[in-house]
């Protein structure tokens, strides 16, 4: 299973950091996706990495500003969240699948995690 954690109500400009830790599984063997869903919108992709962290992948609405990173030791992949908008409002999940391409297309990947909620204030 995975488990994201680390949302919270921040204001405009503040900062955040997501994990996701895995229980029963090895991560290190994983590509780990971000993603998130708003109210009303389509889930979309924010960031993902490659099993050894050699890899990543950003939504261009977060570039510069969002950081993904992994410690495979404590089999946990974090996401750094840095100036945030009240855009970036949405549950947050973290999903796993081997191959790197599954999780950039952000479809039938092989594990979800239950989410997180980020809520930016204006």
């Amino acid at each position: 299973q995975l488990q994201a954690s680390g949302g919270g109500l921040v204001q405009a400009g503040g900062s955040l950091r997501l994990s996701c830790a895995a229980s029963g599984f090895t991560l290190e063997h994983y590509v780990i996706g971000w993603f998130r869903q708003a109210p009303g919108k389509e889930r979309e992709g924010v960031s993902c990495i490659s099993s050894k962290g050699g890899s990543t992948n950003y939504a261009d609405s977060v570039k510069g500003r969002f950081f993904i990173s992994r410690d495979n030791a404590k089999n946990t992949v974090y996401l750094q969240m840095n100036s945030l908008k009240p855009d970036d409002t949405a549950v947050y999940f973290c999903a796993a699948d081997q191959d790197f391409g599954t999780v950039v297309r952000g479809w039938d990947l092989e594990f979800w995690g239950q989410g997180t909620q980020v809520t930016v204030s204006s």
